[in-house]
């Protein structure tokens, strides 16, 4: 008989809310839902509820990614 470890740690979010993905990022909302509104940042809406991919947030920031060190 296995027996499994039980993880006490929660389970990271797949997708967050503008406000929380602007938290995230360390923007303003204001920013975030422009880079929305251009298309620059993608986002889901489920019903009412806009919902933004943790995947498209870091995908997004990496954009603005320089080589110069």
């Amino acid at each position: 008989m296995t027996t499994k470890k039980q993880n006490n740690q929660p389970t990271p979010p797949i997708a967050v809310s503008p406000d929380e993905a602007a938290r995230l990022a360390g923007i303003g909302r204001t920013s975030l839902y422009a880079a929305l509104a251009k298309g620059d940042l993608k986002s889901i809406k489920i019903g009412t509820r806009r919902l933004i991919k943790i995947e498209a947030i870091h995908e997004w920031l990496a954009s603005f990614q320089t080589d110069t060190e």
